[in-house]
């Protein structure tokens, strides 16, 4: 656990109790805070009670006593309209931060990597863990992916904190420091929680004001938000410090793809360092983009091409993010729950064929563009949740649909369609966030495994 200084003997109120909610209360305990933690759900407080936190009744609380709110990720202070507790911590002068400042404020003696963007982050975070892994360094994983960050393991100053950062946290840090800074991609998402496309934008791109003087950020080429920012940040900090990366073009003096071939052009002397045709895991390029910001972020360390490579190979990919499950006969069953957004939908449709697609859950957009130039692999939707008909209604006239009663509903009846092509996938990338039915992503990705895994060969 990390040791939390800056809030000995003072007050503040920890509004949200899942995960990170439950590791903030307990460092702060830790660190002798005077800790009011508080959740809206009966359900997170009995849990947190069963962890031997302490509960205190925000709305009932004198709020000029207190000075900092610290708010779980998904909790709105701004967009699309505050929690009526964070509108009373605001009018009462409060700061509002996140977990991830706490960590920020302490003095560390490790570097700390940076990660963010709108698609690819997880599991570019697990591969570069990975290949420090293999590379024998010392290395914490944590943020918004797996473990919460005060929860991570104290490193001395060879040590290096990876952390994934979101959105949302990107607006609550204002003390982060970072050694190196990666911002992958931009397309649509979380737009109500950030009052449209150019809120989203500005959050993700705080992601580089969070960088240390004279340190280097990896930015992806591939979306127009985010060549604008790599453009603007080389005349801003020198194109020394920026290490551009693409799947599409060839970006001199960063590292890209071409025709399946990864290229490191980071001395400015281009040579092909792996064919990602011959991976079996890391397939699509989608996970090419992956490979291509954990490459470099591996070589900004100093971790030798043999071992990055090698460590490239013998990753063995992200829970929940395009996994194999099962394959009966000659047809195949992919878990890509992870894909919450129409982009991340769009990655798994490009990197399949033959598709029996299961899709739903509670929409975040309604434009389905991004999707086109995969559909014609797509024989046949099979709909679930709350977005199932205006779903339906976006892809109907395009390719056929089903609306289904639930998940079980979807895979049976995807399974007979399957049997009678005799070859097929069956897909669940929902595009959809999953809160209409599951708690959250890993639910609804473990429900769909445990239904396939229930099916008979035929």
């Amino acid at each position: 656990m990390i040791r939390i200084t800056s809030f000995a003997n003072k007050s503040i109120a920890v509004f949200g109790l899942g995960k990170t909610g439950i590791s903030s209360s307990r460092a702060l305990l830790e660190a002798k805070a005077n800790v009011l933690a508080w959740d809206d759900s009966v359900e997170a407080r009995s849990h947190a009670k069963s962890e031997g936190l302490k509960l205190t009744d925000l709305y009932r609380v004198e709020w000029n006593n207190i000075d900092t709110i610290l708010l779980s990720p998904g909790i709105p202070d701004r967009f699309p309209k505050p929690h009526p507790l964070v509108e009373r911590a605001k009018r009462s002068g409060c700061e509002i931060i996140c977990d991830i400042e706490l960590l920020a404020r302490e003095t560390l003696k490790p570097r700390i990597i940076g990660i963010t963007g709108t698609n690819g982050k997880s599991t570019t975070t697990a591969l570069i863990g990975h290949i420090f892994s293999q590379s024998n360094k010392k290395y914490q994983i944590g943020g918004n992916f797996g473990i919460p960050a005060l929860d991570l393991e104290i490193l001395d100053q060879s040590g290096t904190y990876i952390l994934e950062l979101s959105s949302y946290q990107l607006e609550r840090v204002p003390s982060l420091l970072l050694d190196l800074a990666i911002l992958m991609n931009i397309s649509p998402d979380h737009l109500d929680r950030h009052n449209g496309m150019e809120g989203y934008i500005n959050a993700k791109r705080n992601i580089l004001n969070s960088l240390k003087p004279n340190s280097k950020a990896i930015i992806g080429m591939d979306d127009g938000f985010c060549r604008a920012i790599c453009l603007e940040h080389m005349v801003k900090m020198g194109g020394d410090n920026i290490i551009p990366v693409s799947i599409k073009n060839r970006v001199p003096g960063g590292v890209y793809v071409d025709d399946g071939l990864l290229f490191d052009d980071i001395e400015n002397n281009a040579k092909v360092v792996l064919d990602l045709r011959d991976l079996t895991i890391l397939r699509g390029t989608h996970n090419w983009q992956n490979i291509a910001f954990a490459y470099a972020a591996s070589k900004m360390w100093g971790i030798s091409e043999q071992d990055t490579l090698a460590a490239i190979k013998s990753f063995s990919g992200l829970e929940h993010r395009q996994n194999f499950v099962r394959k009966l006969g000659s047809i195949e069953f992919i878990n890509d729950s992870k894909a919450t957004n129409i982009e991340a939908a769009a990655r798994a449709l490009e990197a399949n064929s033959k598709i029996l697609w299961i899709a739903g859950g509670r929409l975040k957009e309604n434009n389905i563009d991004a999707l086109l130039p995969f559909l014609g692999e797509v024989l046949h939707v099979y709909l679930i949740g709350e977005a199932a008909e205006a779903l339906s209604n976006l892809l109907d006239k395009i390719v056929p649909t089903t609306i289904c009663n639930n998940m079980d509903d979807a895979v049976n009846i995807a399974y007979i369609a399957a049997l009678e092509k005799k070859s097929a996938t069956v897909l669940l990338s929902p595009a959809c966030s999953s809160f209409d039915q599951y708690k959250n992503f890993e639910e609804r990705g473990d429900a769909f495994c445990s239904i396939v895994k229930k099916l008979e060969d035929r």
